[in-house]
């Protein structure tokens, strides 16, 4: 949603703390968050970094003093952060592709038209939001080319609130399609504020520090109800749907309720924190097998049917094909020198400095400085995720990366959040260039000394 506002000359209404925080939980009510027209909606998602931060910490002190260590992993943390990033560039460039679907069709084929300041409509389209994304979210999981876009979420072995930024880049081009009926009678206005609602609210659910919440399982989607959904476990595969809500499951049958301890991620782990396999992997995995099955039908079945359908085999596949969890499952997590681990977050961290520059500036730049800034985070990304796999080729990309960063930011096409620091990441970014181009030297006479 971070170009959900157009330039229209229609101002966009101030969030109070408070109602800001409070929107994670979707504790907000009709009257404070009914616009008029979409241009007045907030955006709610993006104005809501700093509480992000502030419940990641909340979780890490928690977590500490629960189990005395923290819940998450550098290289996992950072390649969840990553995604995140990676999935809200495509808003810098062009309003949000579910906004702009849905007021097309309410534009044009629209068949009533809900008074948007009704509190009746408020809570229709709360329910009506919640159901489109319990069906988007099911079909995500039971039909393949869906779920090679849903995977990235599943993709981390931890389960923490890093994990709900794991986004898929691609997820939101399909999404749009289960929420347009309501376009027939329900206002854009309101369904912005549903739409960023929903999703805020699955922020906090992404935890193991919150166990049970009583009463309200039944009716909400919580911690522990989504851990199930998370988990590789053969009784949590296509579970626990819901968005907000889980009487959809309870409904159509997709409930469970945790009991064993939940080993999370993928049945078949993807081992690895480069950015674009952890996007794309899947992607591989059904063009390959597209082309090698036999016959024309069973072509078009690996694209519909499940991910673990093969000729044979039920829709969603066998279950006797889940791997057992044995209880001694071990995260990927290759071991990174505390050096490399600090270089990795301070870098990270400096990114997304200009990352908070580009959608705070995005209405004033050229299409340009635009791409070219998309075009820099996303090659930092990609570096980082070579250094935390420590892959031979991370030297060279990072050399380029920080050339480049040096290059964009002394022609003006990269600026920085923090604008007095800038001498500063002048001189970090030549310490950078110089140290990686001594490990692109050891590394040639490394292999000169080998070939001889």
């Amino acid at each position: 949603m971070a170009a959900a506002a157009s330039s229209s000359a229609t101002p966009q209404r101030a969030v109070s703390a408070s109602q800001q925080l409070r929107s994670l939980f979707y504790a907000v009510s009709p009257n404070e968050s009914s616009f008029r027209d979409v241009e007045e909606v907030p955006e709610y998602v993006n104005q809501a970094t700093p509480f992000f931060i502030a419940l990641l910490l909340l979780e890490f002190v928690v977590s500490w003093a629960q189990k005395g260590r923290s819940s998450a992993r550098v290289n996992d943390g950072i390649t969840s952060l990553s995604a995140g990033v990676l999935s809200q560039l495509p808003d810098a460039l062009s309003r949000s592709v579910e906004l702009t679907t849905y007021i097309y069709v309410w534009e044009n084929s629209r068949l009533l038209e809900l008074p948007w300041d009704s509190p009746w409509t408020w809570y229709l389209t709360f329910l009506g939001v919640d159901f489109g994304y319990y069906w988007f979210h099911r079909m995500g999981h039971e039909i393949n080319f869906l779920w090679a876009a849903h995977q990235t979420h599943h993709s981390s072995e931890d389960y923490n609130l890093f994990t709900a930024l794991r986004q898929s880049l691609v997820q939101k081009y399909t999404s749009w399609v289960f929420y347009l009926p309501m376009a027939l009678f329900i206002p854009p206005s309101v369904y912005a504020v549903h739409l960023q609602f929903n999703l805020l609210y699955q922020f906090w659910i992404h935890t193991e520090t919150i166990h049970n919440l009583g009463p309200l399982e039944f009716i909400l989607n919580t911690p522990s109800h989504h851990r199930v959904h998370h988990g590789r476990n053969p009784y949590c595969i296509d579970k626990n749907y819901g968005g907000a809500l889980i009487i959809w499951d309870r409904i159509f049958g997709t409930f469970a309720a945790e009991n064993e301890k939940v080993v999370y991620g993928l049945t078949h782990p993807i081992n690895t924190f480069e950015l674009f396999k952890v996007q794309f992997h899947h992607y591989i995995y059904i063009w390959n097998t597209f082309w090698n099955i036999p016959g024309f039908c069973n072509k078009i079945y690996v694209l519909f049917k499940g991910p673990g359908w093969e000729p044979g085999k039920p829709r969603l596949g066998d279950p006797a094909d889940i791997p057992e969890i044995t209880g001694k499952e071990v995260p990927y997590s290759p071991k990174l020198p505390v050096s490399l681990c600090v270089y990795v977050i301070i870098h990270f961290i400096l990114m997304l400095t200009c990352y908070t520059d580009l959608f705070a500036t995005t209405s004033t730049l050229s299409q340009l400085t635009l791409l070219l800034r998309v075009g820099y985070i996303i090659l930092t990304l990609t570096s980082i995720g070579f250094l935390m796999e420590q892959r031979p080729e991370a030297p060279f990309l990072e050399t380029s990366r920080c050339t480049t960063f040096l290059g964009l930011y002394t022609l003006g096409y990269l600026k920085t959040y923090v604008t007095p620091l800038s001498v500063t990441y002048e001189v970090l970014f030549f310490l950078s260039v110089a140290y990686w181009g001594v490990q692109i030297m050891k590394q040639l006479t490394s292999s000169r000394a080998k070939s001889q």
